[in-house]
């Protein structure tokens, strides 16, 4: 049996569909509050609990034959601070108390966000020190901090790969995330602004690919990044537009002005209890242009990702034929 943390989650769902088409039997913990739409017809025993209650995950963990550690509350507003630390690192800590205790394998998803941050347009791989000091924003701080934990418990005996995606886009993402929104926004024809900025996008089913063959070959004690290269917003929506035959020409903001725009929002966003889709620290993400290398898992499990194209024409297909299914955002999508 493999037990699975935040399972209702972009990339969760889109792993049990890989792991069901092999004829796995998976128990999904998800938040007790969440409605599981994402999983609505897959033959998997949903169990409701918080990653942060101890007792509960390990009455549901205990028989797993591999825990798979998906959970984390993922915010780039600096508010949510609070929250997010205590899902991400003390949740974390329960997972890895538990596994010290089976002796089961995790595999656990971190992020590139938690490697420290190095100059403008360096290359970040597997080698990149982890300093929560010296990661930007209350999500990249968290997930460092976790990693850390990650990285001690290794040294401990703990059983562990540690996953760091890229930017995940894709179908099947219900909720759905920052990108997501974008993506909306561009089928609405309500996207007139995009930043000069640029980042690594992965498919979302190549990262729970390169999960699967990384719970069976990846190495105790590793990391592995798994992404694709680095796109500028400008390429991804050209590419849109050559897929859907739209002209949509979005006015380019600098960046000085995007960060000053930023503030403003984060303001906004506060006050009115909304979501913005650009923070200081997205910003300041999409303006960094790091190239993140994912050679080592492309040695190890032969990892290759996807072309953007592909991705993108998925996703936009998806979107469109699963609008009714969205859990949030869908006001801005029309026919």
């Amino acid at each position: 049996m493999i037990f699975i943390t935040g399972g209702s989650g972009h990339l969760g769902n889109v792993l049990i569909r890989k792991l069901k088409n092999s004829g796995e039997r998976i128990v999904a913990l998800v938040h007790p509050k969440d409605n599981c739409v994402s999983l609505e017809g897959l033959d998997v025993k949903i169990v409701k609990g918080d990653i942060r209650d101890y007792e509960t995950v390990k009455k549901f963990a205990r028989n797993a034959d591999l825990i798979i550690h998906l959970a984390a509350y993922i915010s780039i507003l600096p508010w949510k601070k609070k929250k997010v630390f205590s899902v991400n690192v003390n949740g974390t800590r329960n997972i890895i108390n538990i596994c010290m205790k089976t002796g089961k394998r995790l595999i656990y998803v971190s992020s590139v966000h938690a490697f420290e941050e190095p100059r403008q347009r360096a290359i970040i791989n597997e080698e990149t020190k982890i300093d929560p000091k010296k990661t930007s924003g209350v999500y990249g701080k968290s997930k460092a901090t976790a990693a850390l934990e990650i990285l001690n418990a290794a040294k401990a005996g703990l059983d562990v790969v540690t996953i760091c995606p890229t930017g995940i886009i894709g179908p099947y993402d219900f909720k759905p995330s920052e990108m997501g929104k974008f993506f909306l926004k561009y089928l609405s024809g309500k996207l007139k602004y995009i930043i000069d900025g640029s980042f690594d996008f992965v498919d979302v089913r190549d990262v729970a690919d390169g999960i699967i063959a990384l719970s069976e070959k990846g190495k105790k004690g590793e990391f592995y990044i798994l992404g694709n290269k680095t796109f500028s917003i400008t390429e991804i929506v050209k590419l849109l537009n050559k897929i859907t035959g739209y002209k949509t020409i979005p006015k380019i903001i600098n960046q000085k002005l995007a960060y000053s725009a930023s503030l403003f929002s984060i303001t906004f966003g506060l006050l009115t209890n909304n979501t913005p889709i650009f923070t200081p620290y997205s910003i300041h993400t999409l303006t960094r242009n790091y190239t993140f290398s994912h050679e080592k898992a492309k040695k190890e499990i032969n990892y290759t990702p996807r072309p953007i194209g592909e991705t993108l024409f998925d996703t936009l297909n998806w979107f469109k034929y699963s609008k009714e299914k969205l859990l949030n955002f869908t006001h801005l999508y029309h026919t």
